[in-house]
């Protein structure tokens, strides 16, 4: 279904597949294989002449790459606002409920504490 590249029976150009879906009123009854330079039309995918896809070679290999570069520390970007249990979330801001200010989720300040998960198995739900 994906390949388009052929080699047309009729014209013998190389070419591409043209689909063209066919319809009964609103209602989608098949589609239609056609040559896109000459216009003739293949009764089935079975009888399109696709074209051979050559295996390219492989220039690099595995072994080529390079490791998987870590920019940051796996705790690096621990001490962002993000991460605050002072940092307050609504749909209008985003708040430090220490310095009384509007901050960003990237933010940092030396008066940063860890925020811990809060449990919601007791939730009245």
């Amino acid at each position: 279904m994906s390949a388009v590249e052929i080699i047309c029976r009729n014209c013998g150009a190389d070419t591409l597949l043209k689909r063209e879906a066919v319809y009964d009123g609103f209602t989608k009854t098949g589609e239609k294989r056609l040559c896109s330079s000459c216009g003739f039309e293949y009764a089935s995918e079975s009888d399109v002449p696709f074209k051979a896809k050559a295996n390219e070679p492989r220039i690099f290999t595995d072994a080529d790459r390079s490791a998987k570069v870590e920019v940051f520390d796996e705790t690096e970007n621990r001490q962002l606002c993000r991460y605050c249990a002072n940092y307050i979330v609504n749909p209008f801001t985003q708040f430090c409920s220490v310095h009384k200010k509007e901050v960003q989720a990237t933010d940092t300040c030396g008066r940063f504490e860890q925020a811990t998960d809060k449990d919601d198995s007791d939730s009245p739900i």
